[in-house]
């Protein structure tokens, strides 16, 4: 369930490198990282990366040419971030497009989770744009960032979104994981992935 993450900005191919050896030994099922460090061999692990990160203030166009050219340097999976300030002005129509313009960039060639930054949205906003995000064609919708000011990941809304997409689309929890009893309430609540960079101390509050 585990998108072992390295987005920093300050992170180096060395780091990035090590992050995949680490993801291996945990037996995670993805690394994420950033589209400039691509191409990356990372055997035994699914490839994700973000795209118009971490602001959603790129150009749709943008975000749609990031995506594709990072599927096309190995990236299987993809994290958009949304145009937040559309969302909370209430133009989900926008917020759609968006979302449309990159799913059509990476066609079926990769999975496409749309990060709403539930932190800084309202319930209905959040419901809203769940709603947009399945329309559009996303597999997840997905929390956060762990960038926004407003915070990362809550119980609240992770429940949220997912009576909302109703397990036809996956949810992935992120944003300021970090210990074991976060992530178990956050599973219960309804996250089918989470994306952490404490993987390996999350993980070992687990029992095997």
């Amino acid at each position: 369930m585990i998108d072992h993450t390295l987005l920093a900005p300050e992170a180096t191919a060395a780091e990035v490198n090590a992050l995949a050896t680490e993801a291996r030994e945990l037996g995670v099922y993805a690394i994420c990282v950033s589209p400039s460090m691509l191409p990356i061999r990372a055997s035994g692990v699914v490839v994700a990366t973000v795209a118009g990160f971490p602001s959603g203030k790129h150009h749709s166009l943008v975000k749609g040419a990031e995506a594709r050219l990072a599927v096309e340097q190995g990236a299987a999976e993809v994290d958009m971030v949304i145009d937040v300030g559309a969302a909370r002005a209430g133009d989900y129509s926008a917020v759609l497009s968006d979302i449309v313009t990159v799913r059509e960039a990476i066609g079926d060639r990769a999975v496409l989770k749309v990060i709403i930054e539930s932190a800084a949205l309202s319930d209905a906003a959040i419901v809203e744009v769940c709603r947009a995000a399945e329309r559009a064609g996303a597999d997840f919708v997905k929390t956060s960032t762990g960038f926004h000011p407003s915070g990362g990941a809550s119980v609240h809304a992770v429940q949220l979104m997912a009576e909302t997409v109703g397990g036809r689309l996956g949810v992935k929890a992120s944003g300021g994981i970090r210990t074991s009893e976060a992530a178990a309430e956050l599973i219960a609540a309804g996250a089918t992935r989470l994306g952490l960079s404490k993987s390996r101390v999350v993980l070992e509050g687990f029992p095997v």
